[in-house]
């Protein structure tokens, strides 16, 4: 099981590197279900793993002159300081036992899981749906909306924090509709996002009492980064929108899978 989970880890970094996004959503579910990792720990593995990717990303992309540092600065700033909040503060400020509905308990665990597969959900119907071809020119100087773009950092940054999930899900069409963004600018710009806000949201995690499989985590790190590398090598092959509503349909029907398994199977997920 471990060698297939770290065989799956080379695909969270080969979805990365082809759509900017998708990374942690594999992440938590390979961690848990596959890995048997605590799904409260799982979280705080996944901001290491999907930041150490996406940094690896964002250097090459930023070598191909495909990242806005003036968008990462501010969307960046306010999801950085939401992502560590959350991880320090919000995260250990939920009780183990949340509700108990008619004999289903409904524990910290099993919460954080549902809502991450609600996240899965709703990235896959955005990822599914055709993309809106966007207007921007490679061009045309960047038009900055910043009271949108510093709320949605903040949201994006707290969500990040809740399901350990890097959001590029969500900032990539942030980037593309808000900062009329073209779509590759978007992308490197998202993983050098993603990159900051869950390094610095897993240092939230390191202030804490979690014990830290270093061994475990450095070599799924390992082989995320070298799937990244296979990512922009095939982000050349592959035409992305195609790419992007197969993983759409993959990443529905493992959240789907997650919700039915926390709420009628609960007890064989490593918990």
């Amino acid at each position: 099981m471990v060698i297939i989970g770290f065989l799956l880890a080379a695909l969270v970094g080969i979805s990365l590197g082809l759509i900017g996004s998708g990374g942690s959503i594999l992440t938590v579910p390979i961690l848990v279900y596959v890995m048997g990792v605590d799904p409260v720990l799982a979280t705080a593995y996944s901001l290491f793993i999907v930041g150490s990717t996406a940094l690896v990303g964002g250097v090459q992309s930023a070598l191909q002159k495909r990242v806005d540092f003036k968008t990462v600065l501010i969307f960046g700033i306010p999801s950085i300081a939401a992502v560590y909040a959350t991880r320090l503060w919000l995260v250990p400020l939920i009780p183990a036992e949340i509700v108990s509905i008619s004999g289903l308990v409904i524990t910290k665990p099993i919460a954080l899981m549902l809502l991450f597969a609600v996240v899965m959900i709703l990235a896959s119907v955005s990822m599914i749906r055709p993309g809106k071809k966007s207007d921007a020119d490679e061009s045309a100087p960047m038009v900055y909306n910043y009271p949108m773009i510093l709320l949605e950092g903040a949201i994006v940054g707290v969500l990040t924090g809740l399901v350990g999930a890097g959001g590029g899900f969500l900032i990539i069409p942030a980037l593309v509709l808000l900062a009329k963004m073209p779509m590759k600018l978007a992308v490197g710009t998202s993983l050098f996002i993603i990159a900051a806000k869950s390094l610095i949201g897993f240092t939230g995690d390191l202030q804490g009492s979690q014990v830290i499989d270093w061994k475990l985590l450095l070599t799924f790190t390992a082989f995320a980064v070298i799937g990244i590398f296979g990512g922009i090598i095939l982000s050349k092959k592959i035409p992305g929108e195609k790419l992007k509503k197969a993983f759409g349909w993959f990443v529905l029907v493992m959240g789907i899978y997650i919700i039915v398994k926390e709420l009628f199977f609960p007890s064989g997920s490593g918990h």
